[in-house]
């Protein structure tokens, strides 16, 4: 039974080269490969951290992304997520 889930992703956007809106559209394709809808795709924009993380970053550009899929597929979703470079940090929810 799919359900719907939020998932906040941190990107990494150290690179000034490389454009935001292309690294938010190839992580929605990853994550539409793994078998998930997407529904919406809100672009928060960079933050500050309350704190420097521990790969010594300051800030980051945040992405929310609310999709409908299986309770397997966010765990494949996750394990992708982790071994790409462009993405820092990665929380998902039920909505």
């Amino acid at each position: 039974m799919k359900r719907k889930y939020e998932g906040v992703l941190v990107l990494n956007t150290d690179d000034p080269a490389a454009p935001i809106d292309e690294i938010v559209q190839n992580v929605g394709r990853e994550i539409e490969a793994e078998g998930a809808q997407l529904d919406e795709i809100d672009n928060i924009g960079r933050r500050d951290f309350a704190y420097e993380s521990n790969r010594k970053k300051t800030s980051g550009h945040y992405v929310n992304y609310v999709f409908e899929a299986e309770p397997e597929v966010v765990d494949k979703i996750k394990t992708k997520l982790k071994l790409n470079e462009n993405v820092h940090l990665q929380h998902f929810q039920r909505v």
